[in-house]
């Protein structure tokens, strides 16, 4: 941590993120150099000294894809490949569209998402799913943006408001509110904001129309325009005359994996644990056992040579988007490194506002100046505990409103806003704001709404 003011390291995240906005949108620098610049300059200005920012830097961009993110990175894009070259993405997004009804496609991959992220962590559900998505988009005619968004957003909210996430799961830990409690009051305060964020996606997908390639590994933007919807009255006319394979066959590569990490994330909040289930059950185990099933099971007939260049057709992608992934969490290693993180959540505690605004605000700060919500929830609740007697919050309240100011601000140095935007292709800022963090921003207020509201009426 540096010695500099609490105002200088401020401002070093003040002009960090102004000056990457400016890289991005003004110079041909791209965005994964644009990222380390703006790093640099959060640190060197916030007052770090020279060899500790570049420290930060490289060790944040080595934790970001150290752990499960850049392998299960590698191993989904393979997966969704496959997927996608065998027709079973183009199975899924039949079956799903026969499923929900033709014109609901948001909202059944926002369930879907809001389903998987209860034992999946949220970025690991984005890349396994993904496929999904892009197969619903060129099947419908809607933009795969929206479409994306919908699963995202679904993911993001289980994953931030409904244990046994590790964010919420640690705010009920450190505020002292029942997991049982905090799992009926996360799924009842994120009902709202879910509705509103379809809305949304309804609506950004028309904003922003761009739709996948048939190989999937490219993306085509255009003006929105009515009749690019596919009408779909005959979708059983359709899926006759493809070769598709079975819908078992199509689904497994996708639950089999979810279900393994489902089965350890139930264990582990027990008192049986099984070596077994503990090593199939780690994402990255889980997602190599998906990607043989997708081999074996959907392009097993076809040879050696032409299953390899399917696999490496998808990872020449790759590259990029773990650059630009792992370049995000540098930003957030400089700024927890430099204590930029601390100086604002200190200026926050100080504030004359209501109480259950403070947790929310704290949550949002910290969401602003690290990046990872699991980081900011903790963070806050870790500041907010003290202070439930001496303002009189109440706990649930307090974790509510956490969670609410966790959502928000999922912007540059977050590793999910890279995900989101390098596997659906958005690549200008203008476009990146309308989508992921917009969508983030309406999902908080909404939540921050509600929290208001129950706290003024019952508590």
């Amino acid at each position: 941590m540096s010695d500099a003011s609490s105002a200088q390291m401020i401002l070093g995240l003040v002009i960090g993120i102004g000056a990457l906005i400016f890289l991005c949108m003004k110079t041909k620098i791209h965005t994964f150099l644009a990222l380390l610049f703006a790093a640099m300059i959060t640190g060197l200005i916030g007052g770090m000294d020279a060899n500790a920012v570049i420290q930060s830097v490289t060790t944040g961009f080595g934790t970001t894809l150290g752990g499960n993110t850049g392998i299960v990175i590698g191993l989904g894009i393979m997966m969704g490949v496959i997927l996608e070259k065998s027709g079973a993405a183009e199975r899924l997004a039949f079956s799903t569209i026969k499923t929900i009804g033709k014109r609901n496609e948001e909202w059944a991959l926002g369930l879907t998402g809001f389903l998987v992220a209860i034992p999946v962590f949220a970025d690991s559900g984005q890349i396994i799913l993904a496929p999904l998505a892009k197969a619903v988009s060129r099947v419908s005619g809607k933009s795969v943006v929206g479409l994306g968004l919908s699963l995202s957003m679904g993911l993001a909210l289980t994953h931030i408001f409904v244990p046994p996430g590790p964010g919420p799961l640690a705010v009920a830990g450190l505020l002292n509110v029942d997991v049982g409690m905090m799992i009926i009051f996360g799924i009842a305060f994120t009902i709202l904001p879910f509705i509103l964020c379809m809305l949304y996606c309804k609506w950004v997908g028309k904003k922003i129309y761009q739709i996948p390639t048939e190989d999937g590994t490219n993306f085509i933007k255009k003006e929105y325009k009515q009749e690019y919807i596919k009408e779909l009255n005959n979708i059983e006319e359709i899926m006759k005359d493809k070769n598709f394979p079975t819908l078992t066959m199509s689904l497994l590569p996708i639950v089999v994996p979810l279900l393994l990490i489902f089965l350890k994330t139930i264990l582990d909040l027990t008192v049986y644990q099984y070596q077994i289930i503990d090593f199939l059950g780690s994402p990255i185990v889980a997602v190599s056992i998906g990607v043989l099933i997708s081999i074996y099971g959907l392009v097993g007939n076809e040879d050696k040579e032409t299953v390899i260049g399917y696999m490496n057709e998808g990872i020449k992608s790759v590259g990029m988007i773990l650059l630009v992934t792992g370049a995000g969490g540098s930003i957030g290693y400089v700024v927890s490194d430099s204590g930029i993180g601390e100086a604002l959540g200190g200026l926050i505690v100080s504030w004359p506002i209501p109480p259950v605004i403070i947790p929310f605000i704290i949550a949002a700060i910290m969401r602003i100046a690290l990046g990872s919500a699991t980081v900011a929830l903790t963070t806050t609740a870790t500041l907010t505990a003290p202070l439930l007697t001496t303002v009189g919050l109440h706990p649930m309240m307090a974790a509510m409103a956490t969670c609410a100011g966790g959502i928000s601000f999922s912007y540059f140095n977050d590793s999910g806003f890279w995900v989101f935007n390098s596997l659906f292709g958005i690549t200008e800022i203008k476009d990146q704001m309308y989508a992921k963090f917009n969508a983030h921003m309406i999902a908080a207020v909404s939540a921050l709404i509600l929290v208001l509201i129950v706290d003024g009426i019952f508590y």
